[in-house]
């Protein structure tokens, strides 16, 4: 009796022992294949996973014939779908206590080739000030806005920056243009709202901007100089706008009617 349970009970485990090696088994195999199966998409073989996709960061072409900047935190928009910004400050007293100029709208169809930055602050900052761009087109700047009119030196970023919040158009030339370039220049910074200055480093021999608003020209005599100066001075989407371009700092070579009068 004792052998036959000997036998049975050995049958039982070896039965016992032929399962857990079959699950054993099983077990590996699956492992290898899933092994297999992963090394192949990380290296790139029949399961390659697809690229992410990019960050949208370049400037596109608007269907006005203008540039809108886009970035990844920033809705790419026309001038004329620029408003002032949440942080900019519209509230401040106008300068010298007199009523500011009347503003415009932005333009429909501005000309080709202006690039449209996004809002950021206009406070007045003591001291020098780190712009993301050259020319800056807008942000922190002097307490002291720079005087409208034609310079024949440089003017301070800061300065010229407080300008454009009032809704003057920055209009700043290479060093070495033409003197009969130069001289068409001169002519700009007779007109109010309008301050022109060298700038070395230029990327164009002469750069338009008005406050958020930028337009690259290869000279002074590109007529969409002439429409940028008439549609973005004095515009309703700089702060301050209107609120004078005399009275402030500089002595300009050549300077519009409103400052003689204030003389």
């Amino acid at each position: 009796m004792e052998r036959k349970r000997s036998r049975r009970n050995g049958r039982l485990e070896h039965k016992e022992f032929y399962r857990a090696s079959l699950v054993a088994l099983l077990v590996l195999a699956s492992l290898v294949f899933l092994a297999a199966c992963g090394g192949e998409t990380a290296g790139g073989g029949e399961g390659e996973a697809e690229p992410p996709e990019e960050e949208t960061t370049a400037s596109e072409e608007s269907a006005g014939g203008s540039t809108t900047e886009e970035t990844s935190s920033e809705v790419a928009i026309t001038p004329a779908e620029a408003t002032v910004g949440p942080d900019e400050n519209s509230n401040m007293l106008p300068a010298g206590g007199r009523e500011p100029d009347p503003d415009r709208p932005p333009p429909e169809n501005p000309p080709e080739g202006v690039r449209t930055f996004p809002a950021t602050t206009n406070n007045t900052v003591e001291g020098p000030i780190e712009y993301d761009r050259d020319p800056p087109t807008n942000g922190d700047h002097s307490p002291m806005w720079q005087n409208c009119g034609f310079y024949r030196e440089p003017v301070e970023n800061e300065t010229a920056v407080h300008s454009m919040d009032h809704g003057a158009v920055w209009i700043a030339y290479s060093p070495d243009l033409p003197q009969d370039q130069i001289e068409t220049l001169r002519g700009f910074g007779q007109e109010e709202y309008v301050l022109v200055s060298p700038y070395p480093g230029l990327s164009t021999p002469v750069v338009a901007t008005a406050w958020r608003n930028q337009l690259e020209l290869e000279g002074a005599d590109d007529p969409r100089l002439r429409q940028f100066v008439d549609q973005f001075r004095i515009l309703e989407t700089a702060p301050l706008s209107g609120n004078k371009c005399f009275n402030g700092n500089g002595e300009p070579e050549v300077a519009p009617p409103s400052a003689q009068q204030e003389a």
